[in-house]
């Protein structure tokens, strides 16, 4: 399958802002012959977080190495790995709110002292060992900064918060992966692709790989704005880019609920849908399009929900 991530900075569309000063921060690094500084970024799910950390290491000449914060049981896993580190290499943690406290605690000297301690031995023979680690970068990733704790949020030196993408960087993210892919896509179905990717590139590149099966099967040529308009319509995306269980948790909150308010955990009970799914990958993008609210009582529909689902205001449904 073709890699559609970019690599270096000029490749990476949107986020301009911190872009800029991602590059003030790269280029002071390479003058100082210095790791850069440990960064984290934070974000919803699909908006380049581990692109970014790999343009990262791809603009510096270092190496990468991944891994996330569930897959760190031990403290010893996380030690394993940082003891394989190279000087100015970069560690990228994804979901690093995620991190076991007990590994957490072996980050703190490794990132302030590049210094890891261990105690050999057990008992009252037991000792406390210090090993110097080579000067590298820790770069964490989460879509809850609110978890992170603060000892461990206080030692990045560098936080980006990834926004949603408009649809005119969808659109030109989507054009890049359609030549990458080796396919022709006319201006106007980029858009109509674009508007429908939920402000994340993830989302649109997955919609663009959907398209092109379907206009493989239904004939050869180049994808037109009908082309893409028929494949999203058979996926079921309306133009809002809003999927079927978007729909459902509306009309559920409407139809069940009289419009809200109702707790995240009745609400999907009532869906059968996993909470944390819910709040992590339906709930944003809805309350981002102004359909849906949080209170301190639960999820109501907003005024333009109603418009949308084509319902009175004072309906009510028993």
């Amino acid at each position: 399958m073709e890699n559609l991530r970019p690599r270096t900075l000029a490749e990476y569309i949107g986020q301009e802002d911190i872009k800029r000063e991602l590059q003030v921060y790269l280029s002071a690094a390479r003058a100082r012959g210095e790791p850069l500084d440990h960064m984290l970024l934070t974000g919803f799910p699909g908006l380049g977080k581990t692109t970014l950390a790999q343009v990262v290491a791809q603009e510096l000449g270092v190496n990468f190495r991944i891994t996330s914060g569930a897959a760190l049981e031990r403290p010893g896993d996380l030690a394993a790995i940082l003891t394989t580190l190279e000087e100015r290499d970069i560690l990228f943690i994804d979901e690093i709110h995620r991190l076991p406290k007990a590994c957490e605690e072996v980050l703190y000297p490794a990132m302030e002292d590049f210094a890891l301690d261990l105690v050999v031995g057990k008992g009252p023979g037991a000792r406390a060992v210090r090993l110097k680690l080579p000067r590298f970068t820790l770069i964490g990733a989460t879509t809850r900064p609110g978890l992170l704790s603060a000892p461990l949020r206080d030692r990045f030196g560098i936080i980006f918060k990834l926004d949603f993408y408009d649809e005119e960087a969808l659109a030109r993210i989507i054009e890049r992966s359609a030549r990458i892919l080796g396919l022709e896509i006319s201006e106007e179905a980029a858009r109509i692709i674009a508007s429908r990717s939920r402000g994340t590139p993830r989302v649109a590149n997955r919609l663009l790989r959907r398209v092109r099966d379907f206009a493989q099967v239904h004939g050869p040529g180049p994808i037109t704005r009908e082309v893409a308009e028929k494949a999203l319509e058979l996926m079921d995306l309306d133009p809002l880019g809003l999927s079927p269980l978007d729909r459902r948790i509306l009309l559920t909150i409407l139809e069940k609920f009289d419009g809200g308010p109702v707790g995240l955990s009745t609400l999907a009970t009532a869906l059968c849908e996993d909470p944390q799914t819910l709040e992590d990958l339906y709930e944003p993008y809805l309350i981002r399009c102004g359909l849906l609210r949080r209170t301190r009582k639960g999820r109501v529909l907003t005024e333009k929900a109603y418009l949308y689902l084509k319902a009175p205001r004072d309906s009510l449904f028993f």
